[in-house]
């Protein structure tokens, strides 16, 4: 009887051993999930902060590329720098030519814009005059033979366009029968024609067409110059629109004309 009950003392204690091991592996496996479960949960987070730090970079990257592109487009087309060289747009452009800034070899700068602009009365034309265009008996234009053009990229401002008809007597600018007020000008021309038509105003301008002048009249190789004549619509550049330099002469160009 004792014996048994020994035995049944033991094996309770084996019990206990054995409950007591269980304990202890269930309590470490459960640290080892809980553990795990941090590691996962660490790694979701790195993971995560990986993701957003490269999703940034991209972000970034576009946004770059983006404004550089908007930029280059801004100021290839819209505003494109132009130096002004010369002394034909006195006292408009380049007004201390032949003072100070002259020796210094200080030029103004303006933008121009390239695309989206009509052409009217009063607005500075950067033109490419790699053509000359003159009138013929019959006020046609044409190209003449031996007159070469000036071949050089100008700055002019619009006198007449297509349809207009253009006389210059005494200095004075007449278009379609009335004097222009030129408050712009240097000073009134002493001559009013360089042999482009000979003298014969008063003429009309054809369509797609443009008679340009230097606002420095006395000293600017324009319109009334063979070498230069009538600007046609395909060699125009674009149209001054700001002088952004010297910063203290900064000016809005456009209706320049109404002084």
């Amino acid at each position: 009887m004792d014996e048994k009950m020994e035995m049944t003392a033991a094996e309770e204690t084996a019990v206990e051993e054995i409950k007591e091991e269980v304990s202890a592996e269930i309590a470490s496996e459960a640290v080892e999930t809980e553990e795990n479960t941090a590691d996962d949960t660490e790694n979701k987070k790195e993971k995560k902060k990986k993701g957003t730090f490269i999703k940034d970079v991209i972000e970034i990257c576009e946004s770059t590329i983006l404004t550089v592109f908007v930029i280059v487009l801004l100021f290839t087309y819209v505003l494109h720098p132009v130096n002004i060289v010369g002394r034909s747009m006195v006292p408009t452009l380049n007004n201390n030519y032949s003072g100070e800034r002259e020796l210094k070899k200080e030029t103004d700068k303006v933008f121009m814009n390239t695309i989206f602009f009509d052409v009217k009365y009063g607005d500075i034309l950067v033109i490419d005059k790699d053509k000359n265009y003159l009138l013929d008996e019959n006020g046609k234009p044409y190209q003449p033979q031996y007159d070469m053009p000036i071949n050089e990229c100008i700055i002019k401002r619009v006198i007449a366009v297509g349809g207009q008809t253009v006389s210059i007597e005494n200095g004075k600018v007449t278009v379609d029968g009335e004097v222009l007020d030129e408050p712009y000008i240097a000073e009134d021309a002493y001559t009013n024609d360089d042999g482009a038509f000979g003298g014969q105003y008063p003429i009309t301008i054809p369509e797609g067409y443009y008679f340009v002048m230097g606002d420095n009249r006395n000293h600017s190789t324009d319109s009334r110059a063979r070498s230069v004549g009538l600007v046609k619509k395909d060699q125009i550049y674009g149209k001054a629109i700001i002088k952004y330099s010297p910063i203290e002469e900064f000016d809005i160009l456009i209706g320049s004309h109404k002084g």
